[in-house]
């Protein structure tokens, strides 16, 4: 029997993981992480901005409670805005950098785990953002996942219609949210130093999906 686990796992607290974070980003994790970089002057931001285009989006480095201090600004569209921004952001306190990200659109997502020390692994998924907190709606499994115990897992959530694209909404590409879901429990097996982990969001589309924000609760 799979342990029950919350939605929320990681209540914006613990230590980055940066170095788990890097096992995300290792060529045979196969799992896409978006593209970013960080800055601490205004040249650095320009640079990236160049590098990335517009519309981006903006993060505080520092504080763990981004959006409680206003360190998230989304859909920046000018120079202006964004030396502002990063004006702005670095004097939050306990600020020491801004990330700078591209600004993707589509279906928020969710991937999560947590270590059950009789069980192992818990993964997690379901609708991102918001949505995993307000609608509870996540479906689980043991690590390591088959992609037919994940596609299980995909559909038997209530939001799975958002998923295939209702109303005329373009769908999420569900064979590569069970794939970075599936490689995810893989790469669970030889990083057990990671006890709680949340991909929240990934951003779907018809042809990608795409690692936006990774936590870690490393032990």
């Amino acid at each position: 029997m799979v342990p029950r686990a919350g939605p929320r796992l990681l209540p914006r607290r613990g230590p980055a993981g940066a170095g788990s974070r890097q096992r995300l980003r290792h060529p045979a994790a196969g799992i896409p992480l978006v593209q970013e970089g960080t800055a601490t002057t205004r040249e650095e931001v320009l640079e990236l901005a160049r590098e990335h285009g517009f519309p981006l989006v903006l993060k505080v480095v520092g504080p763990v409670h981004k959006s409680d201090v206003g360190g998230v600004t989304l859909n920046i569209k000018s120079t202006d805005h964004l030396l502002a921004e990063h004006d702005r952001m670095m004097r939050i306190p306990g600020a020491t950098a801004v990330m700078v990200q591209p600004m993707l659109a589509g279906v928020e997502l969710f991937v999560g785990a947590k270590y059950e020390p009789r069980f192992g692994h818990v993964v997690l998924c379901g609708l991102g953002g918001i949505f995993v907190e307000v609608l509870k709606d996540v479906s689980s499994g043991l690590a390591p996942l088959t992609y037919d115990e994940t596609y299980a897992m995909i559909r038997a959530l209530k939001s799975h219609r958002i998923i295939q694209g209702a109303r005329g909404q373009p769908p999420v590409d569900e064979r590569r949210f069970a794939e970075i879901i599936v490689r995810l429990s893989t790469l669970l097996r030889f990083a057990t130093e990671i006890k709680e982990l949340d991909l929240n969001p990934l951003i779907g589309t018809p042809t990608s999906v795409t690692v936006v924000d990774a936590r870690f609760r490393v032990e």
